[in-house]
């Protein structure tokens, strides 16, 4: 079974409701027309009605059975502006959180927050910080998680392969507790689309074949890993060759479980995940999906402006998937 088919099987008529609040964006009507009419997801379009339905009429969309709800509209306004006061403990005013509630992507994390929608999809228009921003001063990240992080979904073929690189979104240089969060997060996440999770906590060096700071931050990272999730297979540090190889593996690191075979690589900054993502995607043939936010409380996703409509079918698809985590 093709992945997304997989993941298709596990949400469809499950009738899980993602907000969108780029409603009048054609890419999303097409996205969101398209994943209701498969019943893989109940979109919530988010705007004002009268300019969400002439967008949706130059796609040639009905919009007969779509949700739509208006911040400058909405029956549960107050209950909302309440709600996100006391979320914010002091640092906003019920005057200012009437002004900010009514930013789309504000309105949509707080749908998600209050539970009326089970996650959020934006990004095709909004930046990053648009998108993130609201999920982190909101919905807040997991007990445990003290950043949210960005992994990949890289698949090449007809799903033959598929792993999962992390973090190549978030953040630029994570301390070894940091690291080792997302180590745990992208083992999760990889459970998800039926990877069994082999982590390797990637570096320049292999056990101890280098010595620099940058190296002991990745094998103090692993010790965090291992002991934070001990149900699943962490090691590090390792080169790459080392952590895909078997040959390689069984030269370098002899005793590992994970050399040779890792299905998730842990990358030790921001800066080698984005290149290394960025070379499988160019060089290997890999298609890059994502990136997936990891350590919310309920899950919000983040397009690339330049997405396509195709884009974000599988991002609301994989969204969706990510809120059977805690079911």
């Amino acid at each position: 079974m093709e992945l997304f088919d997989s993941l298709k099987f596990k949400i469809v008529r499950r009738h899980i409701k993602i907000a969108f609040p780029e409603a009048t964006d054609p890419r999303i009507l097409g996205a969101a027309a398209r994943l209701k009419s498969e019943e893989l997801v109940e979109p919530v379009l988010i705007g004002k009605t009268a300019e969400i339905q002439k967008a949706a009429q130059a796609r040639g969309i009905a919009l007969d059975n779509f949700e739509i709800l208006d911040p400058d509209n909405y029956d549960r306004w107050d209950e909302m502006v309440e709600a996100f006061v006391a979320r914010r403990n002091g640092k906003a005013t019920k005057e200012q959180a009437e002004t900010i509630l009514k930013d789309v992507n504000y309105f949509g994390t707080m749908l998600t927050y209050m539970g009326i929608t089970e996650g959020m999809v934006s990004g095709a228009i909004h930046s990053t910080g648009d998108t993130v921003r609201p999920a982190l001063q909101i919905i807040k990240t997991k007990p445990g998680v003290s950043r949210t992080s960005g992994a990949f979904l890289m698949v090449r073929g007809r799903d033959q392969e598929k792993y999962l690189f992390g973090d190549c979104a978030i953040n630029v240089d994570p301390t070894a507790q940091e690291l080792a969060e997302i180590a745990v997060a992208s083992a999760k996440t990889a459970e998800l689309f039926d990877i069994e999770p082999k982590v390797a906590m990637l570096s320049f060096s292999t056990k101890g074949s280098a010595k620099a700071p940058m190296v002991d931050k990745v094998v103090e990272a692993t010790k965090i890993a291992q002991d934070l999730a001990p149900e699943y297979q962490i090691d590090g540090e390792l080169q790459f060759d080392a952590a895909y190889v078997p040959s390689v593996a069984a030269q370098k690191a002899p005793q590992s479980e994970v050399a040779g075979a890792a299905t998730v690589f842990i990358f030790p900054d921001l800066q080698a995940g984005n290149i290394g993502y960025k070379i499988a995607q160019r060089f290997g043939g890999f298609e890059a999906i994502g990136p997936i936010l990891q350590g919310l409380n309920k899950p919000v996703s983040d397009l690339s402006r330049g997405c396509n409509e195709e884009d974000v079918y599988k991002l609301s698809i994989i969204t969706a998937v990510q809120t059977l985590l805690d079911k």
